[in-house]
């Protein structure tokens, strides 16, 4: 019976079952057992509990024929085509009518009886039939034997004519063959066209297909002459087939019987249909193409199975068949290339996006891109041929400048009177040029790399090493002077310019340095330094000597006028009125006077600096200052040591005197700040204000002595002196003394 035909087998494990990969297991039986065990193994190491278990889902699909029918087979494979995502396990049951092959009514009845009493306890989640005899016969049992399943028809050749209407639980795909859009094609492709000859058999289904065909076509009566083959035996229609008059086409629709009683599959009929006749053949469905037809707009039986498998899968997900609609035709334009070109039709005159099979390809369809490809690439290849022998050229062309280049400089180097040397990117020496060897009688490769330093000075040799890294690692400009080795033995100091250098690509090449003997000009230095200590020692002895002279001579005379002024005015107590308070006047002046001298002797040299220290003597002077000039002075200091050396305390002293006496002319305020600290080893002096402020970068001659006065004092003593001032935004003089030199003037 056909039920013997039935797949039980959950589909995901269908498909190892399948011939060629039993054929293969037989072939590597000897070894099948080690993936086996491989495979087992890896599946006991996990917990069993790691793999959710999928539910299981049933469908059973009740097929018109067997599969040895292509059409049947089809449809089925996109069936399972548009259910293979699904989130269930699914156990498919395959069952066949087979009404082609037993079509008396008494075998049809013992097998719906059967299948009836096969899954009375075991029921389909989903039901889907395939062909009207499987649908009729639902229908039939569907309230009695399975209510509340809903089931999925699939008509692959049009609707059943006079079938009751469906109930809730039916929705499906209904085949719509399209004989009018064929033949409108089929007559594009061949305009003279007079005469269509419908092929096909007398089965049931031949017959309802030829009554949808004449309905669809009456339209073409009127300017074609239709005839029908359809009650010949398969031989007498190959024979009117082959002797077709000119100017025909033929429409074939299915034969699945001829009028002999003979039986035909999709498979048989079509080639020899389309071997016969002497005219071009379309068709209707896509199940009769590949066999020599021309095409048409043909009825998909494996869109028509999708579609269906994607209903029944929305069901298993829980949706309603009433509230999933019926879909009529699945129809697209397909055509076989090979008829085109056999009967002359033109493929330009297709619709655009029409499937076409079969299609044979020239050599530059098959390989246009290769061909391309190739072309481009030899194109390439010679491009970048000449482009390295221009490159080539290039550089030797770059190389020879280079040279040229280099040997012009290293003869203006060679010639100039200046010490050039060069480095690479690594900070170590590579170049000297000759003035340079001579100069220190040297040959050049003891001096490369670091070599060149045993000829400077030892205790220059840090600081110009230091200045140079770190110069070097910024690619900054650097200028130092450090003493360098003469051939002689001698010492000579010397400038040195470095510049960093960089490549035509933008990388960076080093440096490149230049040096040029100073020893005269640093004699002339020191002595000018020296020279100007004396005047600034001998510029404070001589005030001290003028303010001794003031407090110890002047000052001592006036205070002696002024008591015997007082004890005058007391003797003359009697005498006229006037006489006592012109005396009294007097008296006063001369103190004023005193006091006047008191302050110029504190001011050329202050003996509370000399005899207290720093701190007491800037306070006192700050104080005295605010007294006299009548601004305010705040006077701040922090952990300044005791014991600073009289000179640098004196220097100090001066800074802060002269920056007081410029915000006293020139600030326009009455309020200055005085800041003694002790930091870093660095004794640091500030003196500010908020006034109008002035511009430190004019001549120094505009701002008068003063801080030229006080730049010499701290350069002699190794300090710094800095002004920052911007008009309407005050001044501030910072003054610094690093602890190693208070420290050597203090020794």
């Amino acid at each position: 019976m056909a039920a013997n035909r039935k797949t039980v087998v959950p589909y995901v494990f269908a498909r190892w079952h399948t011939p060629r990969n039993q054929g293969r297991s037989k072939r590597g039986a000897g070894h099948t057992w080690i993936p086996l065990v491989a495979i087992a193994a890896i599946v006991l190491s996990h917990p069993i509990t790691a793999a959710p278990t999928k539910e299981v889902r049933r469908i059973l699909i009740l097929n018109e024929a067997g599969t040895s029918y292509p059409a049947i087979d089809i449809i089925n494979r996109g069936i399972q085509s548009a259910l293979r995502n699904s989130p269930y396990r699914l156990e498919f049951y395959s069952e066949y009518l087979d009404t082609l092959l037993f079509p008396d009514p008494a075998t049809q009845e013992a097998f719906r009886d059967f299948y009836i009493y096969k899954y009375q306890n075991r029921k389909p989640d989903v039901i889907i039939t395939i062909g009207p005899s499987p649908l009729k016969f639902m229908q039939e049992v569907h309230q009695r034997v399975f209510p509340g399943i809903p089931i999925v028809f699939c008509l692959p050749f049009g609707n059943v004519p006079g079938a009751p209407a469906l109930d809730s639980d039916f929705t499906g795909v209904e085949n719509d063959i399209a004989p009018a859009e064929t033949l409108e094609i089929a007559l594009r492709l061949q305009p003279g066209t007079e005469h269509v000859v419908v092929a096909g058999g007398v089965s049931d289904l031949d017959k309802q297909q030829q009554f949808y065909i004449k309905q669809r076509v009456k339209e073409f009566t009127d300017h074609l002459d239709i005839t029908y083959m359809t009650d010949l035996a398969m031989p007498d229609l190959i024979e009117r087939l082959m002797h077709l008059p000119s100017h025909t086409l033929v429409l074939f629709t299915s034969v699945s019987l001829d009028a002999a009683g003979t039986r035909f599959k999709s498979s048989e009929t079509g080639p020899l249909v389309a071997d016969a006749a002497n005219a071009p053949v379309f068709s209707l469905f896509d199940v009769y193409l590949n066999h020599g037809e021309v095409g048409g707009y043909l009825s998909s039986l494996s869109e028509q199975g999708k579609v269906a498998g994607s209903m029944a899968l929305r069901m298993l997900r829980g949706e309603k068949p009433q509230y999933i609609p019926k879909v009529k035709g699945v129809n697209t334009y397909m055509f076989d290339w090979r008829a085109l070109k056999r009967w002359g039709l033109k493929e330009t005159e297709i619709p655009a996006g029409s499937i076409v099979i079969n299609r044979q390809y020239t050599v530059w369809q098959l390989y246009k891109w290769y061909i391309v490809g190739g072309v481009c690439l030899f194109i390439f290849q010679a491009l970048m041929i000449f482009g390295l022998l221009w490159q080539r050229a290039e550089r030797l062309k770059s190389e020879k400048a280079v040279r040229e280049s280099e040997e012009r400089f290293r003869l203006v180097a060679n010639t100039a009177p200046v010490l050039i040397w060069m480095s690479g990117p690594d900070k170590l020496r590579t170049y000297f040029n000759q003035p340079w060897l001579e100069f220190t009688g040297i040959p050049m490769e003891v001096q490369l790399g670091n070599g060149w330093a045993e000829s400077v000075h030892p205790k220059d040799l840090k600081t110009c090493m230091d200045t140079y890294t770190v110069r070097f690692d910024r690619r900054e400009q650097f200028q130092r002077e450090y003493r360098l080795r003469r051939h002689d033995g001698e010492y000579r100091w010397v400038l040195d310019i470095g510049v960093p250098r960089f490549n035509p690509d933008g990388s960076f090449a080093g440096y490149i340095g230049s040096c040029i003997d100073v020893t005269e000009r640093k004699i002339a230095e020191e002595a000018l330094a020296s020279l100007s200590g004396r005047l600034i020692d001998a510029q404070e002895e001589e005030r001290k000597r003028i303010a001794r002279e003031i407090h110890d001579d002047y000052n001592q005379r006036l205070v002696m006028l002024a008591m015997e002024v007082e004890e005058l005015a007391d003797q003359v107590g009697d005498s006229p009125v006037e006489a006592g308070p012109i005396f009294h006047q007097i008296w006063n002046q001369i103190g004023e006077i005193g006091s006047d001298l008191h302050s110029l002797s504190h001011r050329l040299h202050s003996s509370t600096l000399e005899s207290l220290g720093l701190v007491a003597g800037m306070k006192a002077f700050c104080e005295e200052f605010a007294e006299q000039q009548e601004i305010q002075v705040d006077f701040a200091h922090e952990n300044v040591p005791r014991g600073i050396p009289a000179d640098a305390a004196l220097c100090l002293f001066r800074v802060a005197q002269e920056g007081l006496r410029n915000i006293k002319r020139h600030s326009g305020v009455n309020k200055a700040e005085v800041r003694l600290e002790w930091s870093d080893n660095i004794l640091h002096l500030s003196v500010l204000d908020r006034g109008r402020g002035f511009d430190p970068n004019k001549p120094l001659a505009e701002h008068g002595i003063g801080i030229r006065s006080m730049e010499e004092r701290l350069r002699l003593l190794g300090g710094q002196l800095e002004i920052h001032s911007r008009r309407m935004e005050g001044a501030r003089v910072h003054a610094w003394l690093p602890f190693n030199i208070i420290s050597q003037r203090a020794g």
